[in-house]
């Protein structure tokens, strides 16, 4: 028996559910997270012309369909077009393009050099947010058999690259002709390129030369959403609707209604569904008693820099939240669960307990 192997780091549900743990770091705010994500559409549809905007737009820190971005360096490998040509599509599409966005036209592939490629580049730019490679076929070898295991290997490489470094890798792909009842098993390939990414994109066009087309997004941590987009004269795609309508249960809104419940008293302690009646009495921010416990942990860097401190803890078999109106503004460094699996030394146990007829420690 090899005793030099470390024990499972692990943690119990009890403990999870009351543990803060750090929301996806996001690119484009609820579409493009942190991690390794495709888009997909048929040949000549306008993917390179949407993929130009993007890294031209997250480049420039402006919003996306009215989605805020982080702000940073973009890499696009327009590995099937020339300069001239991405130069022509520039002039079309902005009036100035920043120097943060870069433009590469040939690129070695996977296996065989890309990967020490674009790590040398983000050491270079340690600021970078956003890697487009167009397409995931000029990345990958000639002679490569076209099966799971191959899919599988060349996704996960680029995957691992993107969570380490905290950005956004999007490969522009092609979808197949046939038609499908869901249209993301129509992306080329094996199952494996959708089960590899984090997200996965689709555009298809109403119709040939329409300038019409529906962008559907499905991933792990994003909410389904269709957009439908229509094509202006300057081949930019802009947003003609959302099935996704930002409810009034956005992140802003439920800071402010803790911190109107908090104006007050600058204590509260109650269970889940006092305070879901509490800030939500009319259920107009759909915050159920099972859904509040989940915004707070998921809020708490947000909730931290508004000056909101709280706890979640279990006491004689009923989950019990405290709030309170911190003294200062500044985050104090809440705690987190590591993605790997990490547990922090301080698990929600080490934080202090409630007793009957005793009060929260905060």
């Amino acid at each position: 028996m090899n005793t030099n192997i470390e024990r499972l780091s692990v943690i119990d549900g009890a403990s999870l559910m009351s543990q803060p743990v750090r929301p996806p770091n996001f690119i484009v705010n609820t579409l493009i997270s942190q991690g390794l994500h495709i888009l997909a559409g048929s040949p000549k549809v306008g993917k390179s012309w949407l993929a130009l905007w993007l890294a031209v737009t997250v480049a420039k820190g402006e919003s996306v369909w009215g989605m805020s971005v982080k702000h940073g360096t973009t890499l696009y490998l327009c590995l099937e077009d020339s300069t001239l040509r991405i130069q022509n599509r520039l002039f079309e599409i902005t009036d100035s393009a920043p120097e943060n966005v870069h433009f590469c036209t040939d690129s070695y592939v996977l296996g065989r050099g890309l990967e020490q490629q674009l790590e040398m580049f983000l050491a270079e730019h340690p600021d970078t947010v956003l890697v487009i490679i167009d397409t995931l076929q000029m990345i990958r070898s000639t002679n490569y058999d076209n099966t799971y295991a191959n899919d599988y290997r060349d996704l996960t490489a680029l995957k691992k690259i993107a969570d380490a470094h905290g950005i956004a890798i999007l490969l522009i792909h092609h979808l197949r002709k046939e038609k499908a009842d869901d249209v993301f098993n129509r992306i080329s390939g094996t199952t494996a390129i959708s089960g590899a990414v984090d997200s996965s994109f689709t555009l298809v066009e109403e119709r040939r030369g329409s300038g019409k087309a529906r962008l559907s997004c499905v991933g792990r941590d994003i909410e389904y959403r269709e957009l439908e987009l229509h094509r202006s004269e300057e081949n930019i795609w802009e947003l003609a609707s959302d099935s996704l309508t930002p409810l009034e249960g956005s992140d802003e809104c439920f800071v402010s209604r803790l911190s109107v419940l908090l104006e007050s008293s600058p204590k509260w302690i109650g269970t889940p569904t006092e305070l879901s009646e509490q800030i939500d009495p009319n259920s107009t921010l759909g915050i159920s008693p099972k859904k509040v416990s989940r915004r707070l942990l998921q809020s708490a860097w947000i909730l931290e820099k508004a000056g909101i401190s709280f706890l979640v803890r279990r006491s004689n078999g009923k989950r019990l939240i405290a709030l309170r109106r911190a003294d200062s503004a500044e985050p104090t460094g809440v705690p987190a669960i590591d993605p790997s699996g990490t547990v922090p030394p301080q698990t929600a146990d080490s934080r202090g307990s409630l007793e009957k007829g005793g009060t929260f420690p905060i």
